[in-house]
């Protein structure tokens, strides 16, 4: 299902809700991820405030709707953003890396695997990554599955 399809339905449901909402697939491993977020393993997650700084994407806000699409970018559920905060990388949480869901849920292996993703992505655009960068940690909630 195309995202404009699901969040039509939702609306149809849900009235009195804004008619804003982004659509967006993880940048890896779409399709595990989403899955981890229909089974609400997956509460959380996170993103380089440099590409908000870079005008890239538009900072998350609280009560923000967001179509979660998989790897074929079909529509799997829709969540709301209930908290946005924006945290040097080596000041995240053992709390916000076990909502992410990921691996075994431990800040030591969201260190290293965001280490590394964050990386690839820096040197896409010619920066190094270090620890003090700032990071955009997001929770949500599904409020939505089809």
């Amino acid at each position: 299902m195309r995202h404009e399809e699901l969040w039509k339905i939702y609306r149809s449901l849900n009235q009195e809700v804004s008619d804003t909402y982004q659509a967006w697939a993880f940048a890896v491993e779409a399709d595990e991820l989403a899955n981890l977020v229909m089974r609400g393993q997956k509460t959380a997650t996170s993103s380089l405030y440099v590409w908000y700084e870079r005008g890239e994407e538009r900072l998350p806000q609280v009560s923000d709707y967001n179509v979660i699409l998989n790897g074929r970018d079909e529509a799997v559920c829709i969540v709301e953003t209930m908290k946005v905060s924006i945290v040097p990388f080596n000041e995240v949480t053992e709390e916000h890396a076990f909502k992410e869901g990921e691996e075994n849920r431990s800040l030591e292996s969201w260190r290293i695997a965001h280490h590394e993703f964050f990386s690839k992505e820096l040197l896409e655009i010619g920066l190094q990554f270090h620890e003090e960068m700032l990071v955009v940690c997001e929770e949500f909630q599904v409020i939505y599955k089809p």
